[in-house]
């Protein structure tokens, strides 16, 4: 699964989600050019090596963020209280701000860092 994947999922998405998802795209490899494009539990996802940092989804009314990790959205607690979320997903109808989702990728990173650190 590759960037052409990711593309295909994006524009097979009605509109608002297809621009919501393009723009996230975007900013997610602003803040993390080296991330990898794929498709990981049938969503678009971003890989840095072998582990996914984050993730996004279209839904019915909008779009989700995915950090695949439960813990990470909970660390964050205090930055999420104004978005809807569930125990895996933060829910959104506009982009994201670019802080908040660069906290949310530095606290994946630092949970894929301290996982490797362990092995």
């Amino acid at each position: 699964m590759s960037k052409k994947d990711v593309d295909a999922y994006i524009n097979a998405q009605i509109e608002p989600q297809r621009k919501l998802l393009k723009d996230m795209r975007t900013m997610i490899l602003e803040i993390e050019p080296e991330l990898k494009q794929v498709i990981s539990y049938g969503i678009p996802a971003f890989r840095l090596g072998k582990d996914v940092v984050c993730g996004l989804a279209a839904r019915k009314n909008g779009c989700s963020f995915y950090p695949f990790s439960g813990s990470v959205l909970e660390a964050l607690r205090a930055d999420l209280k104004d978005f809807s979320q569930t125990k895996s997903a933060l829910h959104f109808d506009k982009p994201l701000p670019k802080t908040l989702v660069r906290k949310l990728m530095n606290q994946r990173q630092v949970q894929i860092m301290i996982k490797k650190k362990r092995k």
